[in-house]
Order: C-alpha cells, then structure tokens, then sequence
C-alpha cells in the first residue's frame, strides 16, 4: 500500500521534467505539439506529491492511437482515460513512478483542465498557498486513500476552473468523473 507524501516544492522539478520531454519527444515530435509540464510540480512554490504530471498534446483524436503505439515502444503501458474524457494515461517504465504521462487532444477536456488550473495558480500565489496547504491536510487525513484524497481537492479545483470560465457542462463532467 503506497503512503500519500506531499512535499515542499522542489526547485528541481522543472528539470526532472525536461528530462522527460527529451526522452518522449523523439518518438512523438512528428504527431505531436507539444509536451506540457502540468500538475502540482509546474506551479512554482507548490507543494505536491513528488511525482511529475506530463501532457503529450496531439492536434487532435486522430493522432492517439499512433502516439499510443509510439510512447508503447519507449516502455509506456496505456491504461485508458480513467474516467477522465480526452486524457490517456501511461503506466511508465519506472517503478516506483517518478511521473505520470498522459496523452491528450488539444480540445480535450483532461488537456483544458491540466493547463487552466495550472496557469491559474502560476498567476494566482494566494491560491498557490491554500492549495498547498489543502493537499498537505489531506495527505494526513488520508494517507492511504488515493481516492479520498482526490476527491478532498475537487472542490478547490472546480472553483478555480469555475472562475477561469471553463463552460458549465465541462464542470460537470470534471464533477462527474471525480464522484465515486
């Protein structure tokens, strides 16, 4: 059974990421736009579980299953969306996991959320500070339970998506797949 750890935010996460970008982006450069740096470990001065959340951004969901083939060949187990509409994750070859990968189009949902909440906080320090200090209480109140600590940071989340104007039927499905 694997502890939640939430740490302080480490100066080196920008670099962990790079190093990950340039092992996925050879197999991926032609289909792809971009890899995007997104979760907790991108917004500076954020605690976070040390593990880096990595968006492989596809134009559109024509190019998925080729990029799902291209990142199998580096080691990438595919495990479906989770319930999570236009986001395809990744079991990577390292285990322990020291990122997760995901897949996206670029008018995905999964791709909205990840990059909405993450430019909010990096422009929003105060909300950097509670959020922080939110899944910190949360990785002791559930040390154990991945899905209550989840579902412990909907609501934070939700009004910062909410308030960066992502249209209501996306918050209800952002709502729905967050519900148990």
């Amino acid at each position: 059974m694997r502890t939640i750890v939430v740490v302080d935010y480490d100066p080196g996460w920008p670099e962990a990421f790079e190093r990950v970008r340039s092992r996925v982006w050879p197999a991926v450069r032609d289909i792809a736009s971009s890899i995007e740096h997104v979760g907790s470990t991108a917004v500076p001065g954020l605690a976070a579980k040390p593990v880096i959340d990595v968006s492989v951004v596809v134009p559109s969901t024509t190019e998925v299953p080729l990029a799902i083939e291209r990142l199998a060949r580096l080691g990438y187990v595919h495990r479906g969306d989770f319930g999570i509409e236009g986001r395809e994750a990744f079991e990577g070859p390292n285990v322990p996991a020291d990122h997760n990968l995901y897949l996206c189009p670029r008018e995905g949902l999964g791709l909205a959320n990840h990059l909405t909440v993450r430019d909010h906080l990096r422009a929003h320090p105060e909300d950097v500070q509670a959020y922080g200090a939110l899944k910190k209480q949360l990785a002791e109140q559930f040390p154990h339970d991945i899905d209550g600590y989840v579902r412990g940071k909907t609501e934070f989340l939700i009004t910062i998506l909410r308030v960066a104007g992502l249209p209501p039927e996306r918050l209800a499905a952002i709502e729905r797949a967050n519900t148990p």
